[in-house]
């Protein structure tokens, strides 16, 4: 049997801009993605700290440095200024599970990643 797990996390990132006229999705930062081990497209949970909202949508990389854009339908969710979670999931076997630690980012100021 695969279980899902948490597999990545990007901790308290603040969000740069919302776009409703946008197609959909997520906006984010790549090197946020690549320290987080999240791909273009991956399916990702949001949570936004500041009004409790929740919304499921997938990412998309920028180039700018400390971008994140929450975009479609799920801006009316979010606004410049909210700290939210981004979170990835997969699904992992028992053996897997043994060694499996979620990746976890926690990001200050300027969406830039901290040590």
């Amino acid at each position: 049997m695969l279980r899902e797990m948490l597999k990545s996390k990007i901790h308290r990132a603040k969000v740069t801009e919302t776009n409703v006229d946008y197609v959909g999705s997520l906006t984010v930062d790549r090197r946020l993605l690549q320290a987080a081990d999240i791909f273009p497209y991956e399916k990702v949970h949001v949570v936004n700290t500041n009004n409790g909202s929740r919304f499921v949508t997938y990412v998309i990389e920028s180039e700018r440095q400390g971008e994140i854009c929450v975009n479609g339908a799920a801006a009316r969710l979010a606004e410049p200024g909210d700290k939210i979670i981004i979170m990835s999931y997969g699904h992992f076997s028992a053996e897997e599970l043994k060694e499996h630690s979620p990746v976890v980012v926690h990001v200050g100021e300027g969406n830039i990643p901290l040590e």
